[in-house]
C-alpha cells in the first residue's frame, strides 16, 4: 500500500519574535511574546513541520543579529519574522542581513498590542532595500490566515528543494522543440539547478545488460495486473515490452549512478523510431510504485521537456503527489472540454488516484504503439480519475520566466463516451479529459508551451508564492488571475 501523504516533505521552519528595543517596555511584554511564537509553533508541529525557534524573543539589535544567525544555521526553507507587539524596525533589517533564505513576517490584529504596525514598519525597510517577503497577519486559528501561513511554507520548501538539484538531460531537443529546452546558465542562476547532458545511447547499452529474470518478472505482473495486455504480434510483443522494462531499469541505474533529482527523456525520434518508445519507463518513473513496490516519484518528461520537467517538479515539491504531463491535444467545443493526451506517459496513479498500485492498473490498458512510433512497444492507456486540480506550467517570454496557472477539473464519463472522444485524437494513448476555469479562447491566446501539467486540489495560492519567491511572472488565467 502507497500512502502519499506519508512521502510528502515536511518543511524546516525558522521562527524569531521581534518585540520592542525599551527594556521596561520588553518586560512588560515578554509573556505575551513567549505565548504567541509557542502558538506559531505549535501550529507548524501540528501541520507537520519542524521549527527551528530561536534561542529568545528579539529586544537588542545584537540579538536580532545573533538569533537569526543560529536560525539560519538550521539552513531553515522558510523564516518567519513574529510580530505580537510593537517591534523596532531596525531588529527586522539586522535579523534579515542574517537570513539568506526566504522570509514571512506575521503581523497581530490587536488593538492593545500593535504588532501589525511593527510588521509594517519592519516590511517597509525591507522593500526599501529591495528584499523579497511575504506577509500574512490576523489570528493564526483563523482558515484564511493560518492557509496563508502554510502556502507560504509550502512554497518555500519546493523553491529550497530546488537548489543544488541536478536535472538529468537524455537527449538533445526534440523534434525542433524550442519550449522544450532551457538555458543552463539561466537555470543556475535562477533555481538553482545544475543540469547532467547524457546519452540516449546509455538507455540502449545498459537496458541489453538488465538481467532476463527481472525484466520477464515485470512483464508477468504488467499482465497480471493491468485491465489488458493488448499484444497484436507486432508493434507491442512480450518481447518488446520487456524491452521497454530493460529500459526503465536502465533510466533507474542512471538516476542511481549520476545523482539525478528528476529527468526527461527525448525519444523522438531515434529510440522510437530505432529501439521503443519510453512509454513504460515514463509512467513508472512517475509513479509511487513499480512493479518491486511502493518506491519515491521521479519526475521525468518526455522529449526531454525541461521547463515541462521543472514545472513538475515544482509541483511534486508543493503536493509531494505524482504529476500529470500532457499534450493540449484537442478542444471539444461543444463540451467546452480539453483533451490532455500524450503518447502513453501519464502515471498510472492517475487512472484511479489510489493508494493501492492495483486499484490503479486495474483501469490501465497497454496498447501496441501507433504510427509515429515504428520501434513499437505499449503506450500506457487510461482516463484520468475526476476530481479538482491544478494546472500549470513554466515558459519564458522574451527571456524572462513566468508561470501560467489555471483551475480546472478533470472528467470521466461512461465508457461509450470516453471511447468516442478519445477516439477523435489517439486512443490508444492515455486522456485527462479537463475542464478549465478560463475561456477557451483566453488559455489559447496566452499559453506559451504544447505542455501542460498538474495535480490533484488547489494550489494557486503556493504557486503564486513560489513565483514571488523566484521572481518570475505569474501568469493566471481565468478565476486563478493575479
Amino acid at each position: 500500500m502507497v500512502r502519499l501523504q506519508e512521502v510528502s516533505a515536511m518543511a524546516r521552519v525558522g521562527l524569531l519574535t521581534m518585540s520592542d528595543g525599551r527594556d521596561y517596555v520588553a518586560r512588560d511584554v515578554h509573556d505575551h511574546c513567549v505565548r504567541a511564537e509557542e502558538e506559531i509553533a505549535a501550529f507548524l508541529a501540528g501541520a507537520g513541520h519542524e521549527v527551528i525557534r530561536a534561542d529568545g524573543i528579539v529586544t537588542a539589535n545584537d540579538l536580532a543579529t545573533s538569533y537569526a544567525r543560529r536560525v539560519a544555521d538550521a539552513r531553515p526553507d522558510l523564516t518567519i519574522f513574529s510580530y505580537p507587539v510593537w517591534a523596532f524596525p531596525h531588529f527586522t533589517m539586522l535579523a534579515a542581513a542574517a537570513t539568506p533564505g526566504p522570509l514571512l513576517l506575521l503581523g497581530n490584529i490587536d488593538p492593545q498590542f500593535p504588532g501589525m504596525v511593527g510588521m509594517l514598519a519592519g516590511g517597509g525597510g525591507l522593500d526599501q532595500i529591495g528584499r523579497v517577503h511575504a506577509r500574512a497577519w490576523g489570528d493564526i486559528n483563523q482558515p484564511e490566515v493560518s492557509g496563508r501561513i502554510l502556502a507560504q511554507v509550502n512554497a518555500a520548501a519546493a523553491v529550497q528543494g530546488l537548489r543544488g538539484a541536478t536535472f538529468g538531460r537524455i537527449g538533445g531537443r526534440p523534434m525542433g522543440m524550442y519550449t522544450a529546452v532551457a538555458n543552463t546558465d539561466q537555470w543556475m542562476d535562477t533555481f538553482g539547478i545544475d543540469v547532467e547532458e547524457i546519452d540516449q545511447w546509455e538507455i540502449v547499452r545498459r537496458a541489453d545488460q538488465v538481467e532476463a529474470s527481472r525484466a520477464r518478472q515485470a512483464v508477468k505482473w504488467l499482465e497480471t495486473h493491468a485491465g489488458g495486455v493488448h499484444y497484436d504480434g507486432d508493434r507491442l510483443t512480450p518481447e518488446l515490452l520487456e524491452r521497454q522494462v530493460r529500459a526503465y531499469y536502465a533510466v533507474r541505474e542512471l538516476i542511481d549512478e549520476w545523482h539525478l533529482d528528476f529527468s526527461g527523456i527525448k525519444g523522438q525520434p531515434e529510440l522510437t523510431a530505432h529501439f521503443a518508445t519510453m512509454d513504460i519507463a515514463e509512467a513508472f518513473l512517475n509513479d509511487p510504485y513499480d512493479w518491486d513496490g511502493a518506491k519515491p516519484t521521479h519526475v521525468t518528461s518526455t522529449e526531454a521537456d525541461m521547463d515541462g520537467a521543472l514545472t513538475m517538479q515544482i509541483l511534486k515539491g508543493l503536493t509531494g503527489l505524482p504529476v500529470l504531463f500532457a499534450d493540449v491535444r484537442h478542444y471539444h467545443a461543444e463540451r467546452e472540454v480539453w483533451d490532455l493526451c500524450n503518447s502513453g506517459q501519464h502515471a498510472t496513479w492517475y487512472a484511479a488516484r489510489s493508494d493501492d498500485p492495483l486499484e490503479n492498473l486495474s483501469r490501465v490498458h497497454l496498447y501496441p504503439e501507433v504510427f509515429y512510433f515504428p520501434a513499437g512497444g505499449a503506450s500506457v492507456s487510461h482516463f484520468a480519475a475526476p476530481g479538482e486540480a491544478t494546472f500549470a506550467r513554466l515558459t519564458r517570454r522574451d527571456g524572462r520566466y513566468r508561470m501560467h496557472v489555471v483551475r480546472g477539473a478533470f472528467e470521466r464519463y461512461d465508457d461509450a463516451t470516453n471511447e468516442a472522444l478519445a477516439r477523435q485524437s489517439t486512443f490508444e494513448w492515455p486522456h485527462a479529459f479537463t475542464r478549465l476555469n478560463a475561456p477557451a479562447g483566453e488559455f489559447l491566446a496566452r499559453f506559451g508551451a504544447n505542455h501542460i501539467h498538474a495535480v490533484p486540489g488547489e494550489h494557486v495560492a503556493e504557486l503564486r508564492a513560489v513565483c514571488e519567491l523566484l521572481s518570475i511572472d505569474y501568469d493566471g488565467m481565468g478565476d486563478a488571475a493575479a
